[in-house]
């Protein structure tokens, strides 16, 4: 058998070479420059949901949800996922999305707001219970720890340049597209920094408070232990590589936080941080074959981890001449040269 070299142990790559090694492959590498789960995956915020705009979104996320079911705790907490609308127009467009997603089988429902959110400005809501938040390094590092016991041989500080190998998978999220110039492979991958921030500790948080999200501004927020982790877009996008936090956002950010969730009331910015989303221009990733012998899993545009699961899967079905068991093909790279693009809407 061809040997395999991954290129990224984030939660991609991990899961790449996780379900190659699962699958049968016996000559897989996987690499990365850095250490595992130190790049992207190591920043993100850790929801994981279905609700998405396009179906074949949905379905990735299906597919993927399973998985993180499977881990469970301490890994994975289903706590749900509420989208909240304060306008006629923003609870319009919940509604829409949850009609698409009701008909693939995703049990999305309307709901009120839990305890503890302020909710007199809201029109409308939707969550899905089976929905929820997780620990993305945890997960990815799981996932290497369960490859390396299958026979996976992981390096850590190693690029993929400096390896022999006869089958490359390119999972190097933001840094995908540098990768893929080196082995003659155009593939539209851009880095766009968010960042992200964790208050201090906040008395009487409950343990199931879901995934919160401000369908009209996408703020949102999480809790992580006794704290809250919360995100929004910057009001100027920020291409990249640059991850610096703009402390100038704070105020802005806990005001939100405050407003609609009053038992922040006080909190302060204990950790604050940045990170990159690998994003392509409809904001949906690249998988499978790109070259003759390349491979890739990357322009999750800031849903990598949670789709890691079934794209890593099916990309690793692909490179084994097996049945996927999921259809790639509406995340082919020549759909840009094709125009047959279908951008996510739904981008936090």
């Amino acid at each position: 058998m061809a040997r395999i070299v991954v290129a990224g142990a984030g939660a991609a790559g991990a899961s790449v070479a996780y379900h190659l090694a699962e699958l049968g492959a016996e000559d897989v590498v996987l690499c990365d420059r850095d250490s595992v789960a130190g790049g992207a995956t190591a920043k993100a915020m850790g929801g994981v949901r279905q609700q998405f705009s396009t179906p074949a979104e949905v379905r990735l996320a299906q597919a993927s949800i399973r998985f993180f079911q499977d881990l469970g705790a301490p890994f994975f907490d289903q706590v749900g996922y509420l989208f909240l609308a304060t306008t006629a127009a923003g609870f319009a467009e919940l509604e829409e999305r949850a009609e698409l997603q009701r008909s693939l089988g995703v049990p999305v429902v309307a709901a009120e707001a839990p305890a503890g959110v302020h909710s007199d400005d809201v029109v409308g809501a939707v969550v899905c219970w089976e929905d929820g938040v997780a620990d993305p390094p945890a997960v990815a590092r799981e996932l290497v720890r369960r490859a390396a016991e299958r026979g996976v041989e992981v390096r850590e500080g190693q690029d993929a340049d400096g390896l022999d190998t006869d089958l490359l998978v390119i999972a190097a999220g933001p840094w995908s597209a540098e990768l893929g110039r080196r082995v003659g492979v155009e593939l539209p991958v851009r880095p766009l920094c968010r960042q992200l921030l964790e208050t201090g500790p906040i008395v009487g948080l409950p343990a199931d408070l879901p995934m919160t999200i401000e369908a009209e501004t996408g703020f949102h927020f999480r809790r992580r232990g006794d704290r809250l982790v919360l995100a929004m877009a910057d009001p100027k996008l920020r291409w990249g590589f640059d991850e610096v936090v703009d402390e100038t956002l704070f105020e802005d950010r806990l005001g939100r936080l405050v407003h609609r969730y009053p038992a922040a009331v006080g909190a302060r910015v204990d950790r604050a941080w940045a990170g990159l989303y690998d994003m392509t221009p409809d904001a949906h990733p690249i998988l499978g074959r790109v070259g003759e012998g390349i491979y890739a899993a990357c322009g999750f545009s800031g849903h990598g981890f949670m789709q890691s699961p079934a794209a890593g899967r099916a990309v690793a079905e692909e490179i084994l001449g097996l049945e996927p068991s999921f259809d790639l093909s509406p995340y082919r790279l020549d759909r840009f040269e094709r125009g047959a693009i279908f951008p996510e809407q739904l981008v936090l």
